[in-house]
């Protein structure tokens, strides 16, 4: 069943008019696109997650140990 709001696969690979192409590039050259940003790594965000956990985990275990908890 196909939706009427879906566009088809021949109107999908048509190229955009010259107006629509400026608008576009007019739209990605302004605000939070406009600015060029380092690729997301996500290996250093795990290491980052990993340390943060362990940081936390470690000053849990001091304190339980300083109140005579633990």
């Amino acid at each position: 069943m196909s939706d009427a709001n879906q566009p088809t696969d021949e109107a999908a690979s048509q190229p955009l008019s010259q107006e629509d192409q400026t608008r576009v590039d007019g739209f990605l050259a302004r605000g939070v696109n406009s600015v060029e940003r380092r690729p997301f790594r996500p290996v250093f965000l795990i290491v980052v997650l990993i340390a943060v956990v362990t940081g936390f985990s470690l000053l849990s275990q001091g304190i339980a140990q300083w109140a005579g908890i633990y």
